[in-house]
């Protein structure tokens, strides 16, 4: 294996990587819409364990504002910005 498919390999994998992460993010804030869902039922902890410490990385620069809470926004637009310079990368 050369180095320039290592290096494809790479990318890809964070590539996709990157793209399922978003998607994970995507549904822990549209479960925030709802009031009912319970955070320390399996399914939904595990989420917010998964996705909660990057959230809080945006929460912590953007703070909310009016009541909104506009920092996933943030969070979802550089896992675009990543995702799509990993894509373009790859060789």
């Amino acid at each position: 294996m050369g180095s320039t498919e290592v290096l494809s390999f790479l990318t890809t994998g964070l590539g996709n990587f990157f793209q399922i992460y978003f998607i994970l993010v995507v549904i822990r804030v549209l479960l925030t819409w709802f009031p009912t869902v319970n955070w320390a039922n399996p399914p939904f902890s595990i989420l917010s364990q998964l996705t909660d410490p990057y959230l809080n990385l945006f929460r912590s620069l953007l703070p909310p504002l009016g009541g909104m809470d506009f920092s996933p926004m943030l969070a979802l637009f550089a896992l675009q910005i990543v995702s799509g310079l990993l894509t373009s990368a790859r060789i």
